[in-house]
């Protein structure tokens, strides 16, 4: 397979519509962890808040959101569409996250998983650590409740 050129930007309340599709591709919906248009609109309006938009040939691949409060930082969202991911899109888009988040001023940044989902492993591979759990904290469609798993990465980020 060639390889494929992906391209990273900053990305705004235009592109909500590939962040809904690339959330609806992402996004296990047993577990109601998508958040609404409604949702990803009102959260872009507020001070602080980035979106960054990964594409691979002019389609959109993948995309991370961040908020950042004073000298720390949350990674909101993340996505990655299945057939993009193990090539480096989640990879670049936490590096280019923290870089835009540490030239803020920020010295960590933070998020919260789902106990068990696989973007840990990305997590992980990145330099975060594991730093507290939320009991019961998700509510998926069936009702069950799932963990809370909070990673913390102190800034910037070393490679």
């Amino acid at each position: 397979m060639a390889t494929r050129a992906l391209t990273l930007r900053l990305a705004g309340a235009r592109d909500i519509g590939a962040v809904d599709a690339l959330m609806g591709q992402a996004f296990d919906p047993r577990y109601g962890e998508a958040w609404t248009r409604g949702q990803c609109l009102g959260v872009l309006a507020m001070p602080g808040v980035m979106l960054m938009m990964a594409e691979v040939e002019d389609e959109a691949a993948g995309f991370a959101m961040t908020r950042r409060v004073l000298d720390e930082a949350e990674l909101l969202l993340l996505a990655v569409a299945p057939e993009h991911r193990g090539h480096g899109v989640g990879g670049a888009l936490l590096r280019a996250a923290a870089a835009e988040m540490t030239a803020g001023g920020c010295d960590k940044l933070h998020l919260e998983v789902r106990a068990g989902n696989p973007a840990t492993r990305l997590y992980l591979a990145h330099g975060f650590a594991k730093i507290g759990e939320r009991r019961g904290y998700y509510r998926g469609v069936d009702g069950l409740l799932h963990d809370a798993h909070s990673y913390s990465l102190s800034l910037p980020m070393i490679y």
